[in-house]
């Protein structure tokens, strides 16, 4: 599975790539069928507080599943689109079976 890591406007950090990475690898232990994780993080108002913006889309054969999240860190903001692709992905094995 391919993960493709975009950060818009921002050099992030090493440790912050190595956790969008180590996130998004959690997404093919869930489905399998994954073929890629496209992850976009953007800092939306610089001066507002809550302004991290992570979006999460993951390519599945024949469908995408996609979420996006907006917190104080982005890693925060992974961690939910991490939490709401589970249940997609959830709704996605249940309607497979």
């Amino acid at each position: 599975m391919e993960v493709s890591v975009n950060a818009v406007k921002f050099k992030p950090t090493s440790a912050l790539m190595d956790f969008v990475d180590k996130k998004a690898r959690k997404i093919e232990t869930l489905l399998p069928q994954a073929i890629k994780v496209d992850v976009t993080m953007k800092v939306d108002k610089e001066h507002d507080v809550c302004n991290k913006v992570a979006d999460m889309r993951v390519v599945i054969p024949g469908d995408d599943l996609y979420a996006s999240k907006q917190c104080d860190t982005f890693e925060e903001a992974i961690d939910q689109c991490l939490d709401a692709l589970k249940k997609q992905i959830e709704k996605l094995k249940e309607k497979w079976h």
